[in-house]
């Protein structure tokens, strides 16, 4: 699970885990990667931060990955053709300044890259559909944007 590094918590997350964690809904390890939310669990590792290559070696052994809805944490996954199931923070809740995670989160699941819900709550169901979701493969625009210069340079 990754909770990025947004100085705001985002426990609504957490507590969703660790329910299903505590009722063996899920019985496999969970890591966090919890930033600044602080969170005691029995039930899940906690990690605040972690380096690149860690969070990297982290996201090849999921089977899933859980994040709250930044690009980066999205992306990542992504490109790692991982189900992702992102969860926005959201302003109301006092986990973020405003609400634009519920755009990125909409976007990426409009276009299959993620399984997006809007609240902790649909978690499960979110999981389970997670069995049988292969994401759309992402395609980085950058070499549609670099064709876009070189035929600008080469025309003017």
């Amino acid at each position: 699970m990754v909770l990025g590094t947004h100085e705001l918590p985002f426990k609504r997350l957490l507590t969703k885990m660790e329910q299903l964690r505590q009722s063996e809904t899920i019985t496999e390890e969970v890591v966090v990667q919890a930033g600044h939310t602080e969170f005691a669990s029995e039930h899940m590792k906690m990690i605040p931060f972690m380096s690149f290559e860690k969070m990297n070696e982290l996201y090849d052994r999921a089977r899933v990955i859980v994040a709250h809805g930044g690009t980066g944490s999205i992306i990542t996954g992504v490109k790692k053709n991982k189900p992702v199931i992102a969860v926005p923070r959201l302003a109301e809740f006092g986990e973020h300044n405003d609400n634009h995670q519920l755009e990125i989160v909409e976007q990426f699941r409009e276009t299959g890259h993620i399984i997006g819900i809007d609240s902790p709550e649909k978690l499960d169901q979110a999981l389970q559909q997670a069995e049988t979701f292969r994401p759309v493969p992402f395609q980085s625009g950058r070499d549609q944007i670099m064709q876009l210069i070189e035929d600008f340079i080469d025309h003017s």
